[in-house]
């Protein structure tokens, strides 16, 4: 897809949304149920079921995706797309790609073993790889923009509301 197919695709979309602000609130869902059997939870993606589990340090087996994990692959995944539209809308030479995400846990937290340990990444790294001649002002041009449009890095980054609520 050129810069004109996605601006073509998308121009219809930010006109109703521009006109009726409304339009443009969507709420996405995920759902899951917890095994009977295991520590895990059947996580439904609407591909396929993701079994999620405890992380070996944690005791787990390791056969079970971590959840962990799964938040660093939205991110990957959040960020190589919107890097891959950003790309294109401005017409950046991008060549070949990727996209790495790690982040530092320490599991004494999530373990309840020291109370100063906080559970939850403490640093998240996202680093792109890319082959291109473009400058250096495009490059950051481009991971400026591909930051503030990221959805799972501003989520990350700007910490929602949250609710927690049990229905019997």
């Amino acid at each position: 897809m050129d810069a004109t197919a996605l601006k073509a695709m998308q121009a219809p979309l930010k006109e109703v949304y521009r006109d009726d602000a409304s339009r443009a609130l969507i709420t996405l869902k995920a759902r899951g149920s917890l095994d009977d059997q295991s520590i895990a939870c059947k996580v439904e993606t609407g591909r396929a079921l993701a079994i999620a589990g405890l992380h070996p340090a944690t005791g787990g087996s390791g056969l079970e995706l971590c959840s962990g994990d799964m938040l660093l692959e939205a991110l990957v995944a959040c960020a190589g797309v919107t890097l891959k539209a950003v790309a294109t809308a401005l017409e950046f030479k991008l060549g070949t790609a990727t996209v790495e995400a790690e982040g530092d846990l320490d599991f004494r937290g999530t373990l309840g073993v020291a109370k100063d340990a906080p559970v939850g990444f403490r640093a998240i790294r996202l680093n792109f790889n890319f082959d291109t001649d473009e400058t250096q002002e495009r490059i950051d041009s481009l991971l400026r923009l591909t930051e503030r449009y990221c959805v799972v890095f501003q989520t990350i980054n700007q910490k929602p509301e949250l609710t927690v609520t049990a229905q019997r």
